[in-house]
């Protein structure tokens, strides 16, 4: 690679290399095509070694263009920040007031200022660089600060961070467990097919009953209107708001019973079938939900309380009820997203869609609805949480990305990285890597803005949540990005680690959140003891806690990190059953992701060893059933051992992870996972599957019964 375009790469946080995590005494190196490509993608020039050498003078300016940056994020006890002054100013006098986001206070603080070293000659005025230290005391939070010398005022953000995350007091004292789900999974005899927020409801009380404090979830943001079909949670059009599906239609306070007489057989035909229909489901709810909407605009004092929350969530809803009205509009004759439509179209701030969200006001009023609805819904299950006495509560789900044809990227496309989305490089669980087609924030531009895009997004799920799982948690440092070609390799792309590690610190004070974060995949050396430093739980997978990078025995529970969410799997693995019995491994091997029945047959011979491993470290610490000892080595052909899950369930109970998440597919012996990385709907029902047993029925089962005993056991 040319010197100069690996110095300009340096500078941008393009990797130029990486380790394959599969293969680590590999090293796979970047093209210069691709990292050109993703500087233009960053914003700047690189196509010619001209321009590279005009954008490293760009760079090399750039601090010292501004007095200030637009934002400084810093820990409480190091409170500095720098700005650039002429040498006429060093003399002069300072001040700095601070306004308070949180309480609207305004203050001048003390402060020392010191130069600095670094000086410039720009022109014929001289300019140094100068550190503030404020010594003044800072509550956690944001400040608008003003900074005045002789030469001027100047603004800038300045966020003060904790040391470290919050963490609940009762998590020093116990170790914690609860359940994780899938919320669209639930089967209930009263649901409309797809588990909806009463179900979630209703599932408190079973936690409330069973001992758990944690109900963990699966991302609840908003998808695609027009494509229900298109059902993956991780893929929402935007991560402010939530997806109408889970809205119970009957618990809308315009409902009336006559409303379902009509489409009486069309619910028990959904309700009864053993997948998810999306297709089916959510236009059956939006037709009923259009006719609530109808109603509800003839009470005054309900348009009052809508008038509100429409004016609470301002531009990022009208923004995402505007996109959703001209999606409903242009899908059919506009093969291709939003990108597709006529350019006037292509922005929310064109003087085209301003016209069109005056004439089409009521009806993005009834997508406004379904978010007001929704949040009703789900701030009811939030109470209920808090009046069961859970000791988490809601454990909800941010997805690392959104998808690229949203609402978000739509509403502001210059935040996003161009021609391009998120992935993921090989990996131990994905040997081939992943192309999640997510948008991805532009760190330059994430910068500009204070990082607000950032911070309302953390907000968004963090707030009222008791804990939040941060999906693919590296994304804090570096992120795995991929041009939106066919025929073109991805890269990382760094972004301001300590900064976005400080703002998840400040957000989850604020809102007494607890933050996990999703590491599974190729994590940078170092990085899992810079979270943990920070008091971001990590999450501990069965399937992941082995010796010598998953080929070694399983480790036992005392192996497992105290500040970690312990689980057999997850959405995204295979549950207990598929595992032993390597469905898992046929099911990779029918959908291509296997290629050779050599390859097959050696994730076989393997799994015949790990499953031995398993009995062997379920032996050692002695958690099978007192009642329902082990009977046999269980080869392969020889059956399913009985006691399995309660042994599992018992062994990750007694771990030393401060908490256990159990998830119902393995108490009720599912043998299907949930969702097939690299595949969609043709291959396998992704997102579809329900589980086996209907809520009502769920604590009346022995499955249930003896699994809970047995996490009760040592929890």
């Amino acid at each position: 690679m040319d010197e100069k375009l690996h110095e300009l790469a340096d500078k941008l946080g393009i990797a130029v290399s990486y380790v394959n995590i599969c293969r680590p005494e590999e090293r796979h190196l970047i093209d210069d095509e691709t990292v050109r490509f993703f500087a233009r993608a960053l914003g700047f020039k690189a196509s010619t070694p001209e321009e590279v050498e005009k954008t490293l003078r760009a760079l090399d300016k750039r601090r010292w263009q501004n007095t200030l940056e637009p934002v400084y994020v810093f820990e409480q006890k190091q409170k500095f920040f720098d700005a650039v002054l002429p040498e006429a100013d060093l003399d002069g006098d300072f001040s700095l007031t601070l306004t308070s986001r949180q309480t609207g206070e305004k203050r001048e603080v003390s402060f020392i200022v010191t130069a600095l070293p670094e000086s410039r000659l720009i022109g014929k005025k001289k300019y140094h660089k100068v550190s503030v230290e404020i010594t003044s005391e800072l509550e956690i939070g944001y400040y608008e600060a003003e900074f005045s010398t002789a030469s001027g005022l100047w603004r800038t953000v300045l966020a003060a961070a904790p040391e470290k995350c919050y963490m609940p007091e009762i998590l020093e004292k116990k170790r914690l467990w609860g359940y994780n789900i899938q919320l669209y999974s639930l089967r209930s005899r009263r649901n409309w097919g797809v588990g909806d927020f009463t179900d979630l409801y209703n599932f408190v009380d079973i936690c409330r009953r069973s001992g758990a404090d944690v109900i963990g979830l699966n991302p609840l943001n908003v998808l695609g209107h027009c494509f229900p079909e298109e059902a993956s949670p991780y893929m929402s059009i935007s991560r402010l708001f939530l997806n109408p599906i889970y809205i119970d239609v009957e618990s809308v306070p315009e409902f009336e019973p006559e409303d379902r007489y009509q489409i009486e057989a069309e619910i028990a035909d959904l309700n009864a079938a053993e997948k998810i229909d999306y297709g089916r489901v959510y236009p059956l709810k939006v037709k009923v939900l259009q006719k609530l909407y109808r109603r509800m605009r003839e009470d005054p004092e309900r348009m009052e309380e809508f008038a509100a929350f429409c004016k609470e969530k301002g531009k990022s809803l009208q923004n995402l009820a505007a996109f959703q009205a001209l999606y409903e509009d242009n899908w059919r004759d506009h093969w291709g997203g939003w990108r597709a439509w006529e350019k006037e179209f292509r922005s929310p701030n064109s003087a085209t869609v301003k016209k069109y969200c005056k004439e089409q006001a009521e009806r993005l009023d009834f997508f406004k609805f379904l978010q007001f609805e929704a949040e009703r819904q789900l701030q009811r299950v939030f109470k209920h949480v808090r009046e069961a006495g859970l000791q988490i509560g809601i454990y909800r789900d941010l997805p690392v990305g959104v998808g690229r044809d949203s609402a978000e990227v739509w509403s502001d496309e210059n935040l996003f990285l161009r021609d391009s989305g998120a992935g993921a490089p090989p990996d131990a669980f994905f040997p081939t890597g992943q192309k999640w087609n997510l948008g991805a924030f532009n760190p330059f531009e994430l910068k500009a803005r204070a990082y607000e895009p950032f911070i309302r997004m953390i907000r968004a799920a963090a707030e009222d949540a008791g804990a939040l799982r941060l999906d693919h948690v590296m994304s804090l440092t570096r992120l795995f990005v991929i041009p939106e070609a066919a025929d073109k390799e991805g890269t990382y792309l760094l972004y301001n680690f300590e900064d976005m590690l400080n703002i998840v610190a400040i957000e989850s004070h604020l809102n007494r959140c607890l933050i996990v974060g999703e590491s599974i995949g190729n994590v940078p050396e170092g990085f899992l003891d810079k979270i943990a430093a920070k008091n971001i739980m990590s999450m501990s997978v069965l399937w992941n806690e082995r010796w010598d990078m998953g080929w070694g025995d399983f480790k036992a529970p005392s192996w497992y990190p105290e500040n970690s969410a312990a689980s057999i799997g997850t959405h995204d693995m295979p549950p207990l059953k598929m595992w032993w019995f390597g469905y898992d491994i046929a099911l990779s091997r029918q959908l291509g992701i296997i290629a050779s029945e050599e390859e097959m047959y050696n994730n076989y011979h393997k799994r015949e060893a790990d499953r031995w491993k398993l009995l062997k470290v379920l032996d050692e610490n002695q958690v099978w059933p007192e009642d329902n000892r082990r009977r046999a080595d269980y080869l392969f052909g020889e059956g399913y051992p009985e006691g399995l899950e309660e042994a599992v369930h018992r062994f990750l109970a007694k771990s030393n992870a401060k908490i256990f998440l159990v998830q119902p597919e393995d108490i009720f012996q599912v043998d299907r996972q949930q969702n097939v990385p690299g595949t969609d709907r043709d291959k396998y029902p992704n997102w579809r599957l329900k589980l086996p047993v209907n809520l009502e029925d769920t604590e009346n089962t022995l499955a249930y019964y003896r699994n809970i005993a047995a996490v009760k056991k040592e929890r």
